[in-house]
């Protein structure tokens, strides 16, 4: 970011000479067009970043809704389990029970006549082949019963390892519910003031939103923050240094007016850019915050709070925004 900023100061020093004097080669033109070239692509890549950031919650929401998915399908086939080893289970006593019955029977046919004798040996013997069969059945049944066990086991393991993650995963989540809720309220206590002045906080997608009109940071078509805007994110910046687990994202946003303007700044979009970035120098010079908490995107016409092309519209449309994010590390490491 500094590198940008002393990037911008040389060309606007260097078209300062261009404007107010003759003597410029063309050289040093095409080098300042050069340089312009260059912030662009940096302004550019610093888009993509906070794009990136902004896709982080919807992300975050995508991956608890997955775990959670699988956390009911895994329960879901836990139950089902439950129910056939149980059934194996009684079928097994079952066929013990029949066993020792058909094996009473027996002892108590034999003490009847010797003529019977060759009856009862022959149904012995198909007390015996049926008694092999259930036996048969038995240790097929106690065999399906280990596996299904093993099953089971490994299952709850695994479920046990799926509601920790959810658990981690909600708790976190609970945190950074937390953290925003407070956080907007220490925001919007220490502006009190300026909330009929066209600034408002609210939270949206788990994010704390400070908007401010155009009016209260810079005069019409500039980019230049006023004495009274300063002041406004002096109070900003001085709850920011008290909560460092805190990203900062500034959004410039203009109407759909065509810019009409002379320098480096030839357009809306390169009027909300410069218009964030002097928000986000003022926030790091004024106070205490490490610059890599913060990043400036210009966002131009491109995100209208009202889509319609009257006065009133379009001058809600002239805002900054700064939104403010909790880091997500301990998120990021449980998801991966």
């Amino acid at each position: 970011m500094n590198t940008l900023r002393h990037k911008t100061i040389l060309i606007i020093s260097l078209s300062a000479i261009f404007i107010f004097s003759s003597c410029v080669s063309l050289k040093k033109y095409n080098s300042v067009a050069g340089d312009l070239e260059k912030c662009k692509d940096e302004r550019k890549k610093l888009e993509a970043k906070a794009r990136q950031i902004g896709d982080v919650n919807g992300a975050q929401e995508k991956t608890l809704a997955r775990l959670s998915a699988e956390l009911k399908a895994e329960k879901e086939q836990v139950t089902k389990l439950e129910a056939e080893v149980q059934e194996l289970k009684t079928e097994r006593d079952r066929i013990k029970d029949l066993f020792e019955q058909e094996r009473l029977n027996y002892l108590k046919n034999t003490t009847g006549k010797d003529q019977e004798t060759k009856k009862l040996l022959k149904e012995l013997q198909g007390i015996q082949e049926n008694l092999l069969n259930k036996e048969d059945e038995l240790n097929k049944a106690d065999k399906r019963l280990l596996e299904r066990e093993g099953v089971l086991k490994d299952l709850n393991g695994r479920l046990s390892t799926k509601e920790q993650r959810v658990n981690e995963l909600e708790a976190i989540l609970h945190r950074q519910d937390s953290i925003v809720k407070t956080l907007k309220l220490l925001v919007a206590n220490a502006l009190l003031g300026y909330t009929d002045k066209g600034l408002s906080v609210n939270i949206r997608n788990g994010k704390v939103y400070v908007s401010m009109d155009e009016s209260l940071l810079f005069a019409s078509a500039s980019y230049q923050v006023s004495e009274g805007g300063i002041e406004v994110l002096k109070k900003i910046t001085k709850v920011l240094e008290s909560n460092p687990e805190i990203n900062v994202l500034i959004e410039g946003h203009t109407d759909n007016v065509p810019y009409k303007g002379a320098g480096q700044v030839k357009d809306n979009w390169d009027l909300s850019v410069m218009r964030a970035t002097s928000v986000l120098k003022i926030m790091v010079e004024k106070g205490y915050l490490k610059p890599e908490r913060l990043t400036a995107s210009g966002r131009s016409e491109y995100q209208p709070i009202d889509p319609e092309n009257t006065k009133e519209a379009r001058a809600k449309n002239r805002r900054t925004e700064i939104i403010l994010t909790p880091k997500m590390d301990a998120l990021f490491k449980i998801i991966e």
